[in-house]
């Protein structure tokens, strides 16, 4: 990260994202943690380029130059948010593709994503209210929301089951 340019506020962000998200998959059956975080690590790399939207798409095109796996480069390209369907990816002037987040590995760290701001673990509540405060449209706030329930209920889960 230091090496691609990042500044050291964007991967004290990024470790704060890798520590919950290799938490998150550890408690979650079938997670890889270990391609959960070294996806979490990388996840913000395109940051060293623009701090924009963009930053996902540009930060899986440098893990792919870099020759990371393609499965490392899709959880870096889908993190944003809860994800990008393709028709708000035109929208944004990116490369118009579905960059939802569909493994598990993509999801956990969408979702710790969103659950790190800066470097301090926040709620999902906060999450949304800072969602809603930036103006962030209806669709995409429901699909954070989505997203948290379904990582949320993985968890909720695995409790269950180890009581």
């Amino acid at each position: 990260m230091k090496d691609a340019g990042c500044s050291e506020r964007v991967i004290e962000h990024c470790l704060a994202v890798r520590n919950l998200s290799v938490r998150y998959a550890c408690e979650i059956p079938d997670a890889d943690p270990n391609l959960v975080e070294a996806g979490a690590v990388l996840h913000d790399i395109g940051r060293s380029v623009t701090h924009d939207i963009s930053h996902a798409q540009v930060g899986a095109d440098i893990c792919r130059k870099l020759g990371f796996s393609e499965d490392i480069c899709l959880i870096v390209e889908r993190h944003i948010g809860a994800g990008l369907p393709a028709a708000e990816c035109a929208e944004y002037g990116l490369d118009a593709h579905d960059c939802i987040p569909l493994t598990l590995e993509e999801k956990i760290v969408a979702h710790c994503d969103n659950l790190v701001k800066g470097a301090d673990v926040i709620t999902i509540g906060e999450r949304m209210s800072l969602a809603l405060k930036s103006g962030l449209r209806t669709e995409a706030r429901e699909r954070i929301a989505r997203l948290s329930d379904e990582i949320e209920g993985l968890r909720t889960l695995r409790s269950e089951k180890k009581q």
